[in-house]
């Protein structure tokens, strides 16, 4: 007798198990191209988009992120709220997050935020159970990276290396069109290398990190030491903040040097010469073949790039006698993050598709096999001839039948 088992068999296209030998490596020349969200997670916003292959952006949401000591259930409340918003619009097939942290090696965890409530933080997992969805959870300087390879500064690179350049220094690094992660998935953490001993005192812990030397919150600190000494040169700086010197800020800084002030453009010089002795040291160890400039200092261009080329090619080892990397600045702007979230996130997609595909094709058996029930190809089950024999009548006709 035919059952819908036998049936599912012999509709399926698939009767016989095939070896599988060395896995396909996922790559984004094979993702599927469906539409996905990504989300960039900082201290300060939450930035939420639908992406398409090509990494256009399709719709995007921005919010606060929410107070409440940025606890980690109302963070990823307001995560879901922004994805079921786009998904009633699009049809999404995976979701991407890019984190200000550290990201464990399975991409599963946050280890450590430091702008947010995230101690080993099991966010993919959480996320997952709420959205229905493939989640993929990386360090946002790693989705910045990939997005700058995949559409931006970095297309055609083999080896690159991300500097991001915010309140502090982040980094990514790819090779082959993999994002190296390291054995526990926080490499990158370029602006916690010492370059002064003894030097300044970093968040971290440290002293002399490179980011007290090349980042927003050197530039600030830097103008602003220069404005409490009431010096000269910051005579326009502090005119243009009426003497409050907590006002100045990066982007001001960054706009008076556009409009040629001597001290905003030399401290911008000073944070690039810096930028470059920090990159020569990472050519020295890793030998890309491209650097990429990103992060909201980066908005400085020539101001910042042009020193920084300047002092790599004075400090690079072996100069004149080596390939220098090229410097390039991040084209896709403060995006970066969530269009890489979002790409990345497509390699995961086909669990969802597959997932879904299934779905259809177990309903397409059942349909199949129900159907032939009605036109009597199969006859039903029939409930009384697999019922069990009464073992006591059955032990009474053996008794009497046999000696």
């Amino acid at each position: 007798m035919s059952t819908y088992r036998d049936l599912a068999h012999r509709g399926s296209a698939r009767s016989t198990l095939r070896t599988v030998g060395t896995r396909e490596r996922r790559s984004h020349l094979t993702a599927p191209r469906v539409p996905t969200v990504g989300i960039d997670i900082g201290g300060t916003k939450v930035m939420a988009g639908v992406v398409d292959a090509d990494g256009v952006i399709l719709e995007k949401l921005r919010t606060e992120t929410p107070d409440k000591s940025k606890s980690p259930k109302v963070v990823e409340d307001t995560i879901c709220e922004l994805v079921l918003d786009l998904s009633d619009r699009h049809d999404v097939h995976a979701v991407g997050i890019g984190a200000a942290g550290w990201v464990d090696a399975d991409r599963n965890r946050v280890l450590f935020a430091p702008h947010l409530a995230w101690r080993n933080e099991p966010l993919r997992e959480a996320l997952e159970g709420r959205l229905d969805v493939p989640v993929l959870v990386d360090n946002d300087a790693n989705t910045a990276a990939w997005a700058e390879w995949r559409f931006g500064a970095g297309q055609g690179e083999d080896n690159l290396v991300m500097i991001t350049l915010g309140t502090g220094i982040g980094g990514a690094m790819l090779e082959g069109g993999q994002v190296k992660r390291g054995k526990f998935g926080v490499a990158g953490e370029f602006g916690h290398m010492q370059v002064v001993p003894g030097g300044h005192r970093c968040p971290c812990g440290n002293r002399g990190c490179w980011e007290q030397y090349s980042s927003g919150n050197a530039l600030v600190r830097e103008a602003r030491e220069l404005a409490a000494a009431d010096s000269p040169v910051a005579y326009n700086i502090l005119e243009k903040v009426q003497g409050q010197i907590s006002d100045i800020t990066g982007p001001l800084i960054t706009e008076l040097a556009r409009d040629g002030d001597a001290m905003c453009v030399e401290l911008l010089q000073d944070i690039g010469q810096w930028l470059g002795v920090g990159i020569a040291n990472l050519a020295a160890a890793l030998d890309p073949s491209c650097f990429v400039i990103g992060g909201g200092v980066s908005a400085a261009d020539d101001l910042l790039i042009v020193p920084a080329r300047d002092a790599f090619r004075r400090q690079l080892t072996g100069r004149g006698y080596r390939p220098e990397a090229r410097i390039a600045k991040a084209q896709l702007g403060p995006e970066a993050g969530m269009v890489g979230a979002a790409d990345l996130a497509r390699l995961v997609a086909r669990r969802f598709r597959r997932a879904k595909r299934r779905r259809v094709e177990r309903h397409e058996r059942y349909e199949r096999y129900a159907q032939a029930i009605r036109n009597g190809r199969i006859p039903p089950l029939d409930t009384k001839a697999d019922a069990p024999v009464d073992s006591g009548s059955t032990e009474s006709s053996t008794t009497q039948g046999n000696p």
